[in-house]
């Protein structure tokens, strides 16, 4: 089986194909099966090629970070190996700041909502110099 070992890891980016290989060797030739441990692959974002030997998941995001499971079988046995996924993420928005016109003795209130992988920072900065 390969990649040999028992695990491995792979990082990718959200929005990226994260793309799975596992390649089984055995006579009578091996059957691929691919899980995500713990959940479900995505049904309309995934795609398998090479007769299963690579799983294709399209416009990967954080939910897609888990561990994956290919399980090689034949009518002799099975093996398996388990690649730990972790999507990445550069800051996006949530909900964006939206420009705010108030008249004097107004109030009014500003949302700033983001995320990533590792979550960002957040701060506020009132004509370049922070609140």
């Amino acid at each position: 089986l390969t990649p040999t070992g028992s695990t491995s890891t792979k990082v990718e980016l959200r929005g990226n194909v994260l793309l799975l290989e596992c390649i089984a060797a055995g006579l009578p030739t091996p059957v691929i099966r691919w899980i995500k441990e713990g959940g479900e692959l995505p049904a309309n974002r995934t795609f398998f090629e090479n007769f299963k030997k690579t799983l294709k998941i399209i416009e990967v995001s954080e939910a897609d970070s888990g561990n994956y499971k290919c399980i090689a079988r034949n009518t002799l046995g099975s093996a398996h190996h388990v690649i730990s996924v972790t999507v990445k993420a550069a800051p996006y928005w949530i909900t964006a700041p939206r420009n705010l016109v108030l008249s004097p003795g107004e109030h009014g209130t500003l949302i700033c909502r983001a995320n990533g992988n590792p979550k960002p920072h957040i701060s506020w900065l009132a004509n370049g110099v922070p609140i």
